[in-house]
């Protein structure tokens, strides 16, 4: 019979929902319906709002190190004897005091990455239009020369100067990590701190939404989800609507963001009757969506970390075009479950568009991916075999 664990989940809010927070959703109640005690230490960002000028004015001393969390996460251990900590995120009330609270408990750290932010104080490895590593090849100093977070080079020197301090102490050599892709593993093991043998591939999961829809039913029509901004590529995705004039099939465009004017304004301009703009739409609605269109279609110009939306369009058997470049492009197989294009390439977005158009039995391939890969009960087994893993090491 398997052993029944105590897991201290951890997670900060960011002030606007995303993917993470559904992750976190998902293997929390996963966790209790195989019977094992999740304890769920929490914070909001959105409390920044409400928080007075003398408490902000020690942000930067706090996102370093929270003695307020770190007295918090230590009690919680003790008095719940806990077998282990997952960390989700800790950007900026919770602070990676966390990890040294576990350790002082002696109980084992697994953080999952969802990011590139232990490498990159953006988290992206993106900046002014294209992919950017220098803070990997040159140091943490070229974030502050372009201002890479929040382009502000105060909140920048910030971010650093937490990498910095936690990278000297040693921490990040004591703790385990799960990765969502291989891609993200091997960028992961580019910072030198980290342990090979420290670090797992788990995917993120998603339960099925429902039957699969036979391609020569579906709507010849892409969709869109996502925020609607230039790291995301949605200009480029309608450009190459514009480029297909006659041939474009129908694109459902889903989200808000800072270039929504831009689109609403480019769509009517340029006469594009094939696109509607949806603004924001619940997720129930755009999964359905997706369960009916040929594809869903992600332009992204940066290497992403795991959109819930491939999972999700891999539930329902809907393939997924997108950029051969980083997680997105290790997650998708050309004719299995999508088909992948040359980055930022406007032509072979086209050619992706127009010939995954005419498949009809990818359908059935994509949602077989969904069945090997993404679904709970796989899930399940593997966070158990990490999670037995980092605690058999101790």
């Amino acid at each position: 019979m398997e052993e029944k664990l105590k897991i201290l989940m951890v997670h900060n809010y960011y002030q606007i929902p995303g993917g993470e927070d559904t992750v976190v959703a998902n293997e929390k109640r996963m966790l209790e319906d195989q019977g094992h005690r999740v304890i769920l230490y929490q914070r909001s960002n959105l409390e920044l709002k409400n928080m007075s000028k003398i408490r902000k004015m020690f942000l930067p001393v706090t996102m370093v190190f929270s003695p307020k969390v770190y007295k918090e996460v230590c009690k919680i251990i003790k008095e719940q004897k806990t077998d282990l900590v997952h960390v989700h995120n800790t950007l900026f009330l919770i602070s990676p005091s966390v990890y040294y609270a576990a350790i002082k408990r002696g109980v084992p750290v697994v953080q999952t990455i969802h990011n590139f932010r232990l490498l990159c104080p953006g988290a992206t490895f993106y900046r002014d239009g294209h992919i950017c590593e220098e803070c990997v090849k040159k140091g943490l100093i070229r974030a502050i020369k372009h201002k890479c977070y929040r382009d502000s080079r105060l909140q920048t020197l910030a971010c650093g100067i937490n990498m910095k301090i936690h990278r000297l102490s040693g921490i990040y050599r004591r703790i385990n990590y799960i990765c969502l892709t291989e891609f993200n593993r091997n960028k992961l093991l580019e910072f030198n701190q980290i342990r090979k043998e420290n670090v797992f591939i788990k995917s993120n999961f998603v339960e099925s939404a429902g039957a699969v829809m036979p391609g020569e039913q579906r709507k010849n029509q892409f969709v869109f989800a996502g925020r609607l901004e230039k790291i995301k590529g949605v200009d480029l995705l309608l450009a190459a609507w514009k480029e297909m004039a006659d041939q474009a099939p129908g694109l459902i465009i889903c989200g808000t963001g800072p270039l929504e004017g831009w689109c609403g304004k480019f769509v009517e301009e340029k006469n594009l009757k094939t696109v509607q703009m949806m603004g924001y739409v619940p997720n129930e609605k755009v999964q359905k969506l997706i369960g009916e269109s040929k594809a869903l279609i992600l332009p992204t110009r940066c290497y992403e970390g795991f959109p819930m939306s491939m999972v999700e369009a891999f539930s329902v058997g809907t393939p997924v075009v997108c950029p051969d470049m980083g997680n997105t492009g290790s997650i998708v197989l050309n004719g299995i479950n999508g088909l992948k294009f040359i980055p930022d390439s406007k032509e072979d977005l086209i050619r992706a568009v127009l010939e995954i158009s005419k498949y009809n039995q990818i359908n059935e391939t994509t949602y077989h991916t969904y069945l090997e890969k993404y679904t709970r009960k796989k899930n399940y087994r593997k966070m158990m075999d990490i999670y037995k893993e980092v605690i058999r090491r101790g």
